[in-house]
């Protein structure tokens, strides 16, 4: 297995466009890198825009393709409605430009709008800081406030399209899987080149996200499956997605879409195989492994948040554990109830005794009691004020080193952004 995840860039990588003059990548595409990677064909009637970054990175873009062509902005092609990929678009089209996108689009992009709120705060902890540098630069270089643009397509893609713009031959193909159920891949058949966008995930070779711990609809495993098939058949020279350079080579490029989709495919039907046999999610999720000889990476999704999501796409969420899942009561409800009984003390000499044990996850169920019922109702607690204060300084204490020990063990960019803003919480006065 070639194994290209392990020479390609993470996602911790990625950052906002530059407005360099864009890259040449072969047969008339260029590429102005960014949050986002945006793409420009050139054509004998005009450019074609595939993507255009975040709002305030359009005008870079923008910058970055005039420096190459000038010509009129005859379209542009949005391969998915991910902020990163449509944001710029007021300023990258021109009034004319037809806007194209897959037929899922205005759906995703209404859920956008109406949980903006939602998914900006839950999206803040793994990306906030790097956004804020990437638009300190923009307006180090000139570019003033630009709001997020809102993409009105002109056509959509249902199934296939066939386009002719300037002498090129365009296939846009909807891919449903994958990051998102609006995907659309470009397919240039005279140079056998294939704009994926984000179909695989922005770290080719890797498993995807059949939904982000950000929050997302779920992805469909059997669909993403169906994607991939499609890939295959086409059997691309050059692959270009959404984020880093070109993938270049027939061969290697299928082996690499072949283990992808074949781990899928079994980590699909083992999940599938143990709600049948009567196992509960949580065990799947401990038990399933992708089988090593395919050498996918999951720098970006994990199996066992796959797993998950499989799970309840099939079933939803009541897992027939307890009758306590039916109702609008907090786990944790009852944590001043446990501290009270058992004492701080006794759970977090239990937290230790799990942490020295190589058990972090169960260590930080017992640090999340003492620190919610100190929350909630630090009387509770039965002890002086003295005594419950020493009492949650050791229990953040054991959970930050319980943190770190799932941070030293994971390569995965949500996992460690996660972690590290939740350390950084626990270490606030």
């Amino acid at each position: 297995m070639a194994g290209i995840h392990r020479t390609r860039p993470g996602a911790a990588d990625m950052a906002g466009a530059t407005g360099v003059t864009a890259v040449a990548c072969g047969d008339g595409v260029w590429m102005s890198p960014g949050w986002s990677n945006s793409y420009m064909l050139a054509t004998d009637e005009g450019r074609v825009i595939i993507n255009t970054g975040m709002g305030f990175e359009g005008p870079l873009h923008r910058r970055a393709f005039d420096a190459i062509d000038t010509s009129p902005v005859r379209a542009v092609l949005l391969t998915q409605g991910h902020f990163d990929h449509v944001g710029g678009i007021d300023v990258v089209k021109d009034a004319a430009s037809e806007v194209v996108a897959q037929a899922n689009f205005t759906m995703w992009r209404d859920d956008n709008e109406r949980l903006e709120t939602f998914r900006s705060r839950n999206s803040a902890f793994a990306f906030m800081d790097a956004i804020i540098a990437a638009m300190e630069y923009a307006r180090s270089v000139g570019v003033g406030a630009v709001p997020q643009g809102r993409p009105e397509p002109t056509l959509l893609v249902q199934d296939r399209l066939s386009l002719n713009i300037g002498g090129r031959e365009l296939e846009l193909i909807a891919t449903p899987g994958g990051e998102t159920f609006d995907s659309m891949v470009v397919w240039l058949p005279e140079t056998r080149t294939l704009l994926s966008g984000n179909l695989f995930g922005p770290l080719f070779g890797h498993v995807p996200n059949l939904v982000t711990i950000r929050g997302d609809r779920y992805r469909d495993a059997l669909t993403y499956i169906d994607s991939l098939n499609l890939v295959a058949e086409l059997a691309p020279e050059v692959l270009i997605t959404g984020h880093f350079d070109p993938v270049r080579g027939a061969e290697q490029i299928l082996e690499e879409v072949q283990a992808m989709q074949e781990a899928m495919r079994w980590v699909h039907d083992r999940t599938v195989e143990g709600m049948n046999a009567g196992a509960n999610v949580h065990t799947l999720m401990s038990e399933i492994r992708v089988p090593d000889h395919l050498d996918v990476g999951e720098g970006y999704g994990q199996t066992k948040w796959n797993v998950r999501a499989i799970w309840e796409n099939y079933a939803g969420w009541f897992h027939h554990r307890s009758t306590t899942e039916l109702y609008g009561v907090a786990p944790l409800a009852i944590a001043g109830d446990l501290v009270a009984l058992a004492g701080p003390e006794a759970l977090l000499v239990a937290a230790r005794d799990h942490l020295g044990a190589g058990r972090a996850v169960e260590a930080l169920q017992l640090t999340d009691i003492v620190l919610a019922a100190n929350s909630s109702a630090t009387d509770s607690i039965g002890t002086d004020s003295s005594s419950t204060g020493s009492s949650v300084a050791e229990a953040k204490q054991v959970a930050i080193t319980a943190h770190q020990h799932l941070l030293d063990n994971t390569n995965n960019f949500w996992e460690r952004a996660w972690l590290l803003r939740s350390i950084a919480k626990l270490e606030r006065p």
